[in-house]
């Protein structure tokens, strides 16, 4: 069933960030950020609905927050994959957005998407005011210099070290560039609620570092079809991921025994996270 639900939540959204360039002015940068937020497994989104879901927040009532986070997904692989970051051609199976347009346009739709996340963010149907700001304020942390900015920046330097990350490092790198925005996506809806983000923040690290160390495996033993982009680069460029410090088998129990952490941390809501744990289990056993 969690597919499905997952299906139909990524749908939703999918409708949601169309409805938010709807009217926007037909121009090649619009037509590139309807382009980059093709596709996708829209879990962060997912992560939203469900944490609002967990603090009855109705599905309508949280949808601008899971589109924000969306967006600020979307424009972050954009960037990632300019030839002065990734430098990658292919992403959910299609060229890149600077390769279908030019460098320039992929910049600038990435800019939009980011600053259409923090819009979406302010949209009065998430609730009073002062809730709003503090969504906004922790999508700015997830993603900026303390988050997922820092990560990637991070990342770059790596690439130039004189020696590989240990695993603390690397650990440190992914909870910036992978983990932050899964910890916001998981805490929105305690934001939303008003409510302790202390469980779900506690998820969300244990969840975001599997999923991180689930993509270091689809690296190396997955399907490039399937994920729709090239696979082995890491391994090529010689960079230190879980699989290289912890060996294939050990980077794949370590998976595992942060999907038991991801779910011990969602005792207190009961059966009511049980999506939640389901969600933890996909990320270390998806395809792409």
């Amino acid at each position: 069933m969690f597919p499905e639900r997952l299906a139909q939540a990524a749908a939703e959204i999918g409708a949601a960030l169309e409805a938010a360039l709807a009217g926007k002015a037909d121009q090649p940068v619009v037509e590139a950020m309807r382009y980059a937020l093709r596709g996708g497994k829209r879990l962060r989104g997912f992560l939203v609905l469900e944490s609002a879901a967990l603090h009855g927040i109705s599905r309508a009532a949280a949808m601008p927050a899971a589109a924000a986070v969306e967006a600020l997904h979307a424009y972050s692989l954009v960037h990632d994959d300019l030839p002065c970051m990734d430098d990658d051609d292919l992403r959910r199976g299609h060229p890149t957005v600077h390769v279908k347009w030019d460098e320039a346009t992929a910049v600038l739709a990435g800019d939009a998407l980011q600053t259409l996340a923090f819009e979406l963010c302010c949209d009065p149907v998430l609730g009073p005011a002062e809730r709003r700001v503090a969504l906004v304020a922790a999508l700015a942390r997830a993603s900026g210099a303390e988050g997922m900015v820092l990560g990637q920046a991070l990342d770059i330097a790596a690439e130039s070290a004189a020696a590989p990350l240990t695993l603390e490092e690397i650990t440190a790198l992914q909870a910036g560039k992978t983990g932050a925005l899964i910890g916001f996506a998981s805490e929105a809806g305690a934001i939303l609620a008003g409510a302790d983000r202390g469980p779900l923040r506690a998820y969300a690290e244990a969840f975001g570092l599997a999923f991180q160390i689930a993509d270091d495996i689809l690296d190396v033993e997955g399907d490039p079809e399937a994920a729709g982009k090239r696979l082995g680069k890491d391994a090529g460029a010689g960079k230190a991921t879980f699989v290289s410090l912890l060996g294939l088998e050990g980077a794949k129990a370590r998976a595992k025994d942060l999907v038991t952490m991801a779910e011990l941390a969602l005792e207190p809501y009961g059966a009511a996270a049980e999506t939640l744990r389901d969600a933890a289990r996909f990320a270390i056993a998806r395809q792409s």
